[in-house]
């Protein structure tokens, strides 16, 4: 039980570093990509299948899993690792990024969000106290702070409002936490794309002396560049003994630069989306499977990648499925990409662990690469 992190290595040249983050439920080899399980489930895939694709860790989602089932529902099944047969690290987020994101159906206040279920039209109110008690009901082992999440653009004193609403929203979501044991609970730095705000609001929350730290915010709308500045001023500050994770960023190039900074974790969707539309992850670039060029293709997607779809599959056999809208190419493809992602954050733990990142990754730490 508990939680610990261990640097393992540190780049010479940039600010990465490879971890081990200690939970309850196993370990996660930092840097490493997490799957997104909004409902409790990596869409398309068996929890057997994700695990071989190398993830570690995945993600859940409070709002999502307070509308359907209910966190009694899981907390009656034994919590999240039991209800959806995942016995290794879980994390929740806290519902604040899908709440902000209902723009037309919410009303943000001190106490926390009113807004209407897009389920069934009820009335529902997330507060940083509700987001907890979800949390602890639902038993992965991080849970992430109730945050006000600004949208791009915002005006300075719009982000300034929010960012400090955040911080005293945290302090009640501590005050709430009942399972400090067996559950970590994350702050979130918040601040736009002002680097001074992040900064700022990264110096705050490490006060708390908190299990872990994410950088949210970014992959709102902003341009690259801002995420990249962003993550730049704020990852160096977080304390070097607890794990940071950025949300919602999955890119081979975003990954890369943010690791260099001094990033460890990371969730997204694009993997499973993609499968779902017929897109394949190959090497950093994305390929429409539903494309003639491929419909006598005979080849695996990569060659190099190990996952059952490379392995057994050509790519002329995913042309048909994905054109005959069979469920399978779907799968196969969110298989791909999910050990695709994985993967990559693996090979930048391995090369950092051997001393060789920022020529390994060159093409990727560049800010022009597309």
């Amino acid at each position: 039980m508990g939680f610990s992190f261990q640097l393992k290595a540190t780049c010479p040249t940039t600010q990465a570093r490879a971890g081990v983050f200690h939970t309850p439920h196993g370990v996660v080899e930092t840097p490493r990509f997490m799957p997104v399980g909004t409902a409790a489930t990596i869409k398309g895939l068996m929890p057997v299948q994700v695990a071989e694709t190398g993830a570690q860790m995945i993600l859940a989602n409070t709002y999502h899993l307070h509308i359907q089932p209910g966190e009694k529902v899981v907390e009656a099944a034994g919590g999240l690792h039991q209800f959806m047969a995942w016995r290794s690290p879980i994390l929740t987020d806290s519902g604040g990024f899908q709440v902000f994101s209902l723009s037309e159906l919410r009303k943000i206040s001190e106490q926390g969000v009113t807004f209407r279920s897009p389920r069934d039209g009820r009335l529902i109110e997330l507060t940083p106290e509700r987001s907890i008690a979800i949390q602890n009901a639902l038993g992965a082992d991080v849970i992430m702070a109730f945050d006000e999440c600004p949208p791009y653009p915002a005006e300075r004193g719009e982000v300034i409002a929010a960012t400090e609403r955040t911080t005293r929203w945290l302090e009640r979501c501590i005050q709430a936490h009942q399972r400090p044991q067996d559950q970590a609970l994350f702050g979130i730095v918040q601040g736009g794309v002002f680097p001074d705000l992040r900064i700022e609001a990264a110096k705050t929350l490490i006060q708390f002396d908190l299990p872990g730290y994410a950088i949210g915010g970014v992959s709102v709308g902003e341009p690259p560049e801002l995420i990249h500045e962003i993550v730049r001023a704020t990852a160096p500050i977080l304390p070097p003994d607890k794990p940071r994770y950025l949300m919602g960023v999955g890119t081979y190039r975003e990954m890369a630069i943010a690791v260099a900074a001094g990033v460890d974790l990371f969730d997204c969707v694009i993997p499973t989306r993609l499968g779902r539309h017929g897109t394949a992850y190959v090497k950093g670039e994305r390929w429409n499977l539903k494309n003639a060029q491929y419909r006598e293709d005979f080849r695996p997607l990569d060659e190099t990648c190990p996952c059952y779809c490379c392995q057994n599959f050509s790519r002329a056999y995913l042309n048909h499925l994905i054109k005959a809208r069979e469920m399978l190419g779907f799968i196969l493809l969110s298989l791909h990409n999910v050990t695709e992602l994985v993967r990559f954050t693996q090979r930048m733990r391995e090369s950092l662990l051997q001393g060789t990142f920022s020529t390994d990754f060159a093409q990727w730490l560049e800010a022009e690469k597309i």
